[in-house]
């Protein structure tokens, strides 16, 4: 069984809390009664997205408020599958392939996804790490000196320059970086799937 996602909150440069959901808006709900002037930006560690919740009321209503509701059936059959519809936009030639596909255009198209996400998982798991930590340095590092040049580092997966060029950031910035980075295993390869090893 996976682990539950985890969440982080940063008032300003200093990280408040960092763990599942429950455990982030509890110690955020407490500081902020404590604070009312807070402000706060809470992001979901697994993405690097900034996402909002609602505190007003006690800190039972803002947690209860905040869990995923179970899906409901609307009847017999087959449950819903979370299926979502977005415009795919391809080339002849990849129509005409998924159209003779036996079980339909969309059942193609999600076949190849899970078989190029089986085929090198933990080249999958790098990237999504560090699309993970370049939509929270976009956030909370991009007025910060050496930005740009950090985000390069980071994507050619240049561990020791990344370091170098991140060193006069915020230390609690900095540190929830290095975690996400390093649990997502983002500097043992390259975007083109080559594996380095890192002294």
């Amino acid at each position: 069984m996976s682990a539950p996602p985890t969440y982080t909150t940063f008032a300003g440069s200093k990280r408040i809390v960092r763990g599942t959901l429950e455990e982030t808006l509890r110690t955020t709900k407490k500081k902020l009664d404590a604070d009312p002037e807070l402000r706060v930006l809470i992001f979901e560690d697994a993405t690097g997205r900034q996402v909002d919740f609602d505190f007003h009321g006690s800190v039972e209503q803002v947690v209860a408020r905040a869990k995923p509701k179970p899906a409901e059936r609307a009847g017999p059959g087959r449950p819903k599958l979370g299926v979502v519809s977005r415009e795919v936009s391809l080339l002849p030639r990849h129509w005409e392939w998924l159209e003779r596909h036996p079980q339909g255009i969309s059942a193609g198209l999600r076949r190849l996804v899970d078989e190029a996400r089986k085929r090198a998982p933990d080249e999958e798991r790098a990237r999504q790490a560090r699309a993970a930590a370049s939509r929270f340095m976009w956030v909370m590092t991009g007025d910060l000196p050496k930005f740009e040049e950090a985000s390069r580092a980071l994507f050619a997966s240049h561990q020791p320059r990344f370091t170098e060029l991140t060193r006069s950031w915020p230390v609690d910035v900095r540190e929830h970086l290095d975690e996400l980075l390093r649990e997502g295993g983002a500097f043992a390869a390259d975007i083109d799937g080559k594996t380095r090893h890192k002294k």
